[in-house]
């Protein structure tokens, strides 16, 4: 090769990568050895391995069913539940004996209440009307209203009413250790006689001394068990007789009334009066009336 083509072949050539013309000095700026005054990056974990941005499980078709169908049978199972007590307590509070009841004790109440002047300082309530059926209730109150104690006077005067509503009274009586006379209070607060029969009776026998007011009467007559129970038959009427009787025989001796007491009552339907003498030899009546 002549010198001419060395010198253009030179000239056209491209130096190689290693050759110590074309390698550069290292400088400040690409040298990779020197550390970085805030520290090498911290490696940001991947997108998908953040716990909050984890993808969400859809809920299946059946599960969403099966959800729905626990609702619908929670909502199915409480109508029932409500449905078997509301209907009930309707047809209790729609019966007859529940609007009589409601009427006597929010109402207008059967029996009438009044303060007595006693002379010999004991205080006293007169009671006076037909013992309706929430009478037990209403005498209750009245007894706390007067603020009673024991060894007070419980004046009757009453044609009778219900039963079992006497009997519940004739036991609050006896339960605060009251006394009964049969009477009532005039226009100024004292006392007078006056009569107490047939449901009365058991109210004035719950007294712990029960007095005899002169002129005063008690009457007593036969109960019997007549109110129709659908299709009952006339052995049940009797079966439920009985079974009054047996409770009214069990009250009465229970409140120191003597036995003997259930053959005055049947002798007759109607009121029967009974005599001063005849009272206290049945121990209905214990003592003379203490006041003037």
């Amino acid at each position: 090769m002549t010198e001419d083509e060395r010198r253009t072949s030179g000239k056209g050539s491209v130096p190689e990568a290693g050759s110590a013309r074309t390698r550069s000095a290292p400088t400040e700026s690409n040298r990779t050895d020197v550390p970085m005054p805030w520290g090498p990056p911290s490696p940001q974990p991947h997108q998908s391995a953040l716990p909050d941005q984890q993808p969400q499980p859809q809920p299946q078709a059946g599960a969403r069913r099966g959800r729905t169908w626990g609702t619908l049978a929670s909502i199915v199972f409480a109508g029932l539940l409500l449905a078997g007590v509301l209907i009930p307590a309707y047809r209790d509070i729609a019966s007859p004996g529940a609007w009589s009841y409601w009427k006597d004790f929010f109402g207008s109440p059967s029996m009438m209440a009044s303060a007595v002047n006693m002379a010999d300082g004991r205080k006293a309530l007169s009671i006076a009307g037909r013992i309706g059926p929430a009478s037990a209730s209403w005498f209750r109150e009245q007894l706390d209203a007067a603020k009673l104690t024991a060894g007070d006077v419980i004046f009757l005067s009453s044609p009778g009413g219900s039963l079992d509503q006497g009997l519940i009274m004739g036991a609050v009586v006896r339960s605060r250790g009251l006394t009964t006379v049969v009477g009532k209070a005039d226009s100024e607060g004292r006392p007078q006689p006056s009569r107490c029969a047939s449901a009365c009776v058991f109210v004035f026998a719950g007294g712990k001394v029960r007095e005899a007011m002169p002129r005063s009467m008690l009457g007593v007559h036969q109960f019997s068990s007549t109110s129709s129970r659908g299709d009952e038959s006339a052995n049940d009427l009797v079966a439920r007789t009985q079974q009054t009787t047996g409770m009214i025989l069990d009250y009465m001796t229970r409140m120191g009334v003597s036995p003997s007491i259930m053959q005055a009552m049947t002798a007759s339907k109607d009121i029967r009066w009974l005599t001063e003498k005849e009272a206290f030899d049945l121990n209905l009546t214990t003592a003379r009336y203490a006041g003037s």
